[in-house]
This record gives C-alpha cells, sequence and structure tokens, in this order.
C-alpha cells in the first residue's frame, strides 16, 4: 500500500491533536507525519502511533516533501504559508475560514459533494463545524425534496472556542460552588450557568458571522445558490458536540416517515429518534465519535409541509479533524 506524507500546521492546538488520534484510529497509510507549530512548541514531543515526534517551525520552507498539509491554525497563519504549502506540491485542506467562500477552492464535506474536493487547485476548505453537522443531517432531505430554506439555532459547546473554552467554564463553576470570583477572559460574559447569543462580531442586520455561514457555506456544499437560512447561533455551558434545532422547508411536502427512513440509510447519519423511551440526540452521547445523531424527526405546525429536527455532533471531530481526514481519504482513493 502506498503510504503518504503529511503535516499538520498547528500540531499543539485542540483540533491539530485531535486530527493526530483521528489519523491513528482510522489507519491512514501515513508515510511521515511533520507535526508543525508555532515557535513557543518547537521542540516539543507528542506520541504517534508509539513514537516520539518532535514539533517543527511553522515556516515557509517547511512543507517540502510531504502530499498533504492538514491545517488546524488560525486565518492569518493559513493565509501566509498556503502559498508555500502549494508551491510544495502538497494538497492544502484548511480547517481554518480563510478560503471558504473563494470561488477556486472547494468547500467540502464528503457525505455530500466529496467530487468537488478532486477538482482544487492546491487547496480545499474545511467548513463552519455547525455548518457540518447540520448538512449531514438533513443531506437526506435534499435528496428527497429540494431544500427551499431552513431556520436553524445552534447550541455550541465551549470547546467550539478552542481548548480554553471548557476550562474558563470549569473554572467558573468551581467558583460558583466556593464562592470565588468569577473571571470571563474566553466569553465576553460569565458561561457557567448561562447562555450566550452571539458568536462571532454583528453585521448591519443583526446577524453574527457565524450565523451567516451556515447559508452562505450552506449554498456551496450542496450546490444550492438559492438556500435562504435564518440562524441563531448560541454558546451554551457544555464542554463538547453542538446541537442544532433545524427547520427544514422542501418543495414537497414530505412524511415523517420518509425522512426518517432516509436519514437511517444516509452516510454520516445516526437515526437516534424514539420519543417514547425518551431517545434523542444529546452531546454526551455524541461525544467523541464522528456520527451525526438525528432525532425529534416531526412536521412542522408553522411552515405547511416543513420538518423539524435535532442534530447532534461532535465538532472538534466530524465538525473538523474527521471532516479533513475524510476529505484526504477521498484524494487518496482518486
Amino acid at each position: 500500500m502506498k503510504k503518504y506524507n503529511v503535516g499538520i500546521l498547528g500540531a499543539t492546538g485542540a483540533v491539530g491533536r485531535e486530527m493526530m488520534k483521528v489519523l491513528e484510529e482510522r489507519s491512514f497509510p501515513i508515510g511521515e507525519l511533520r507535526l508543525l507549530a508555532s515557535p513557543r512548541s518547537v521542540g516539543k514531543k507528542i506520541e504517534f502511533m508509539g513514537k516520539e515526534i518532535e514539533v517543527k517551525l511553522a515556516e515557509p520552507n517547511a512543507f517540502e516533501g510531504l502530499d498533504f498539509v492538514l491545517g488546524a491554525a488560525s486565518n492569518a497563519v493559513a493565509k501566509e504559508l498556503a502559498p508555500h504549502i502549494v508551491k510544495a506540491g502538497a494538497k492544502f485542506i484548511d480547517n481554518s475560514s480563510a478560503f471558504r467562500m473563494c470561488d477556486d477552492v472547494p468547500l467540502v464535506v464528503p457525505e455530500i459533494n466529496a467530487e468537488d474536493a478532486k477538482n482544487s487547485k492546491g487547496i480545499i476548505s474545511n467548513p463552519n463545524c455547525s455548518t457540518i453537522i447540520t448538512l449531514v443531517a438533513v443531506n437526506a432531505i435534499n435528496k428527497l425534496s429540494k431544500i427551499k430554506g431552513m431556520i436553524a439555532s445552534t447550541y455550541q459547546a465551549t470547546s467550539g472556542a478552542g481548548a480554553e473554552g471548557p476550562v474558563e467554564l470549569e473554572n467558573q463553576m468551581k467558583a460558583i460552588v466556593n464562592g470565588g470570583e468569577i473571571e470571563n477572559k474566553v466569553f465576553q460574559y460569565q458561561i457557567a450557568q448561562n447562555l450566550i447569543p452571539q458568536i462571532g462580531s454583528f453585521n448591519d442586520d443583526g446577524y453574527t458571522t457565524e450565523e451567516m455561514k451556515m447559508q452562505n457555506e450552506g449554498r456551496k456544499i450542496m450546490h444550492l445558490p438559492d438556500l435562504k437560512v435564518t440562524c441563531t447561533c448560541v454558546r451554551v455551558p457544555v464542554v463538547r458536540s453542538h446541537s442544532i434545532s433545524v427547520t427544514v422547508i422542501t418543495e414537497d411536502k414530505l412524511s415523517v416517515e420518509a425522512v426518517k427512513e432516509a436519514i437511517a440509510k444516509e452516510k454520516g447519519c445516526k437515526l437516534y429518534d424514539d420519543v417514547a423511551n425518551k431517545v434523542y440526540p444529546m452531546p454526551l452521547v455524541t461525544s467523541d465519535q464522528d456520527l451525526v445523531f438525528v432525532g425529534r424527526i416531526r412536521q412542522d405546525l408553522v411552515n405547511e409541509g416543513a420538518i423539524a429536527l435535532w442534530c447532534c455532533g461532535d465538532q472538534v471531530r466530524k465538525g473538523a479533524a474527521t471532516n479533513a481526514i475524510q476529505i484526504m481519504e477521498v484524494l487518496v482513493e482518486e
């Protein structure tokens, strides 16, 4: 079996480390794994498949000899180093938002538009985590009848803000129990025992940058240029896994039974819907695995013919690390 040389840009962060874990779990055929990070992480050693790998500096000459580079760094780092990655002949699969809406950069969820990944000029973008989870959940519905619009509310875990998010939540919970001082550094308000209805900055229409990703990225991924999405993104005091409530408006009226049957067969999904026995997706059920759990499927009572559902998925894995590696697997298969 041919082996591939893979680099991870931003290897010491939460997503970078998860990429290493997923690569090992999925037995990806790796020749060399090159871990790249900022100067403060250079020299650190991280274990991978029983061996310790030393972290090297992420700089323009660091990519020679690599077949793929998995991006888990900031927008600024991705933009700075992408030309050097492409020049070195590697495919850059980037988890930042730097290139998502560029016309010549595919934006890929392999269960939905794997073919797009094969038409890149060297850069392929990983979508927003909530967008990935939501679109995997509704893709089966779109196959039954074209989706015209969605009304979504996301309930996003603290780890979506980086490794320090859950730490701040835990520290605040301890402070509440022990009567200590509550500090906000990662989030703009206290997150413990609270919800924050803002992720990203607001635009002139009152929507945040995070909320508009669902519509803008959804149009590109699903090849639905007229898709309309009203989205509200909320940070919740959960450690891991994002949850989304979605009303899906389709061209044709669909039965709940047909939708459940389609979702049960859909790749990347797990139908988890038995309300009589209190079976429905939750963050604790969906963490540390790669399927999107879908449940609470029912007819919408306001939009005639629309379907309402609830889904959950691990945003560090399927919403980031695993999706990137699945894209790499598509390219390897080709």
